[in-house]
């Protein structure tokens, strides 16, 4: 198996738990992060060597990150396993799955790329590396089944994890947040790429935000010591130290939970705002160089994935240029006092989870042993 980042360790963890229950005795090699190693799995290379976002990042660490995939390629043609597993990560893992494919080697790929939103040309370079593909999300079946490549539709595991009912006061009472505040949660994305260009943008919006609305609270979760750092720096610069915040090292989930509000870097804390029922607004900002690529190749107007879950513009999405400190505090402000617009996107983030919710390391776990022992090879 091989994941490159949390969300990757965090699915690949749940799978290696359904495999042992269901196959107890199996061996689990390759990249993996510390979810994935506590499930007993040998993880053979870093797996934060492989975290990195968008083109101009990639290029920077592109010859460290293919020489990697070389050398785990060599070890496992060396002494073939039973059936590779890619975890997401599909610019790594989809080049070493068509290697090992065409070695004889069975391969399953754990999460469909975006092909629904860019370069869905890439579903023929897909056929030619996976003998099945598992996704998330069920729209992606039918782009699958169409190109004649063996799918299974499994759901989110974090549509398993999040209950379907929130109780905000004990996620506050757990934090220690003030009482009588509104709780506005900021998350500006796990990654220290993503923090260079949106920790200030967050810090910005806090305080302009402040300035309409006095008795509120921020909470914002950090994923690492650095990003948590950086956050720190971000404060520090734009002369916010007394900005009414709980920074938090980890518990993204209990801030989402206890949240009136949220902004959200796109991504995965998207879904999982929807999924803890959470108000947002979405915003994203990157590299311009990998910004000007992206935009040439993106065919959805949408481009936060309860938005495209949805079917609909249901959440406010402001990207790149249009991600101001002011248009930023205005939407937020705008969805805070707009119960009939809140209750809209909670409705909806209900009934998101509910398709979500599909019993996914189970689903999972038996279509990878179908692929196993050989019927659908």
């Amino acid at each position: 198996m091989a994941a490159g980042e949390a969300s990757g360790d965090l699915l690949g963890a749940h799978l290696i738990g359904a495999l042992n229950e269901r196959r107890p005795g199996l061996l689990f090699a390759g990249i993996g992060g510390p979810r994935m190693q506590a499930a007993g799995f040998e993880s053979r290379f870093p797996m934060e060597k492989l975290a990195v976002r968008g083109y101009a990042e990639a290029l920077r660490h592109y010859r460290e990150i293919m020489g990697i995939r070389r050398l785990l390629a060599e070890a496992l043609l060396a002494d073939p396993p039973e059936l590779f597993i890619g975890v997401d990560a599909p610019d790594f893992n989809l080049g070493l799955e068509r290697r090992l494919r065409e070695k004889g080697v069975p391969t399953v790929h754990y999460v469909s790329p975006s092909i629904w939103a860019w370069r869905g040309g890439r579903i023929r370079k897909i056929g030619r590396a996976v003998n099945h593909m598992l996704v998330l999300f069920p729209f992606e079946q039918a782009l699958y089944e169409k190109a004649g490549i063996p799918v299974t539709y499994v759901g989110h595991p974090l549509a398993d994890i999040i209950p379907l009912e929130i109780d905000k006061e004990e996620a506050r009472a757990q934090l220690r947040l003030p009482s009588g505040k509104r709780i506005v949660a900021l998350l500006p994305g796990s990654r220290e790429s993503e923090l260079k260009y949106m920790a200030d943008l967050f810090v910005k919006t806090a305080h302009r935000f402040l300035q309409e609305l006095a008795d509120v609270h921020f909470v914002c979760p950090t994923a690492t010591r650095r990003t948590r750092e950086m956050f720190e720096e971000a404060l520090h610069r734009n002369g916010a130290q007394d900005l009414p915040l709980t920074l938090l090292f980890g518990h993204s989930h209990e801030a989402l939970a206890a949240a009136d509000v949220a902004l959200v870097a796109s991504g995965t804390a998207t879904l999982e705002a929807a999924l803890f029922k959470t108000p947002m607004v979405i915003t994203y900002k990157m590299s311009p160089v990998t910004y000007a690529l992206m935009r040439r190749m993106v065919y959805v107007r949408q481009v936060g994935l309860p938005n495209v879950l949805a079917g609909e513009a249901l959440v406010p999405e402001f990207l790149q240029n249009k991600a101001t400190p002011w248009a930023l505090a205005s939407a937020l402000l705008e969805l805070l006092r707009d119960p009939d617009r809140r209750a809209r996107q909670v409705e909806k983030f209900h009934e998101i989870h509910l398709t979500l919710r599909q019993d996914t390391a189970r689903k999972a776990a038996d279509a990878v042993l179908r692929v196993l022992d050989g019927s659908a090879r």
